[in-house]
């Protein structure tokens, strides 16, 4: 049986890092909340840039909550200017359930900029000692939890990374554990084909109902989305159907258990094994953040080659694309194209890598050139417009 070494959290989930989130609830302490993270390599920063009101807000404050719960996570500190409505407790509180330490600073409350930051450093380093001391243990593979996004997509994507990508979640699954796609833009016209995978009828409409959700938020007239970048040109991707039937082959051949939503009431989390799709969106940054807040421990990406690291979650690079393969790729697929090797042979690769990333190696370039955390939210006046859009049958 394939094991890896992990971290044992209080409320029995398992991490593979020993991360000290620093959440800024109000982007005014931004610069408070970087001061203190300089003086720790554990220490990750994720800002609130919406409004630090309560009231259109909510998806970025259940996220932070979320994210903050994220196995991978072994401290927490939540900073806010104090102006705001958003308390630092309101997010600490919740977060503090799951029995990991929580410190909650205000700037105002302790006397300016200065004050909070040699306040947060001190604690800052209590926190260091305390997660310095934790022993990592033996665990199945089965308690991981493995998203899977693409980015900078060319001809070799649905061909080789994609595919490769896919079947190792299948493999994953296999072994019990959790893995979840996303991207439901980049999933339309595919909507029949994952819609016969559902576990469900229930979920089945799921498929189709948030798909084309999706499809139109981004779809606004005058303000439409691009669906094929430049890059996916240059790359050989001709339509988009090309390029949604490539990154279908990323979401493997298993039964789809739910769609997890990310949204202003509440956020979905996996409850058994299995493969899921989520609302997970196809922005990089904020896609990082959102399968951090469904509790992923790792993310595949696959690409053409362009390379993203997420600060709380490792990402794994995997490329068929011979000519843009470099040191940023954790997973050369390029011999898929070369008909040098199948699928199934990456396939193994990749979770293999899984099992290393999950032991405490470093992705390629983790910690090299980390994204920012992204809080992506969906714009809540878009949405009441668009479902009152619906309702009269536009």
């Amino acid at each position: 049986m394939m094991e890896f070494m992990g971290y044992r959290r209080p409320d029995g989930s398992v991490g593979i890092r020993n991360k000290i989130l620093i959440i800024a609830v109000d982007e005014c302490c931004e610069g408070i909340a970087r001061g203190i993270a300089r003086h720790s390599e554990a220490a990750v920063v994720m800002t609130n840039w919406y409004t630090c009101m309560l009231g259109g807000n909510e998806e970025t404050f259940n996220q932070m909550i979320a994210v903050g719960k994220n196995p991978n996570v072994a401290a927490v500190m939540v900073i806010a200017m104090g102006c705001g409505s958003i308390l630092p407790s309101q997010v600490g509180d919740e977060i503090a359930k799951t029995g990991k330490t929580v410190v909650c600073l205000t700037c105002e409350e302790l006397k300016g900029t200065r004050n909070t930051i040699a306040y947060g450093v001190e604690r800052l380093k209590e926190m260091e000692e305390q997660i310095d001391r934790l022993q990592r243990e033996k665990f199945p593979m089965s308690r991981l939890v493995v998203g899977v996004k693409c980015g900078g997509s060319d001809t070799s994507s649905g061909i080789a990374s994609n595919p490769s990508a896919g079947a190792a979640l299948d493999q994953l699954v296999d072994m019990g554990a959790i893995c979840i796609g996303g991207e439901l833009f980049e999933l339309q016209g595919c909507e029949e084909i994952l819609a016969k995978r559902a576990v469900s009828e229930e979920v089945a409409q799921k498929i189709i109902t948030l798909i084309g959700k999706e499809r139109d938020r981004w779809s606004v007239e005058g303000a439409d989305v691009e669906t094929m970048s430049i890059g996916n040109c240059v790359g050989g991707l001709t339509t988009i159907e090309e390029k949604s039937l490539g990154a279908l082959h990323k979401m493997g051949s298993h039964p789809i258990q739910d769609v997890l939503q990310i949204n202003k009431d509440f956020i979905d989390r996996p409850q058994r094994p299995g493969f899921y799709l989520s609302e997970a969106t196809m922005l990089c940054g904020g896609a990082g953040v959102n399968y951090a807040a469904l509790g992923a421990h790792i993310i595949l990406w696959t690409s053409g080659a362009a390379g993203f690291q997420n600060a709380l979650v490792p990402v794994i690079l995997i490329s068929g694309n011979a000519e843009l393969i470099n040191d940023d790729i954790d997973i050369d697929a390029s011999s898929i194209m070369a008909g040098t090797a199948g699928v199934e042979e990456i396939a193994c690769r990749i979770v293999d890598r899984v099992r290393c990333v999950a032991n405490g190696e470093p992705a390629r370039i983790e910690g090299i050139g980390d994204s920012t955390m992204t809080l992506y939210q969906k714009d809540q006046r878009v949405e009441a417009l668009l479902t009152a859009c619906r309702r009269r049958g536009k």
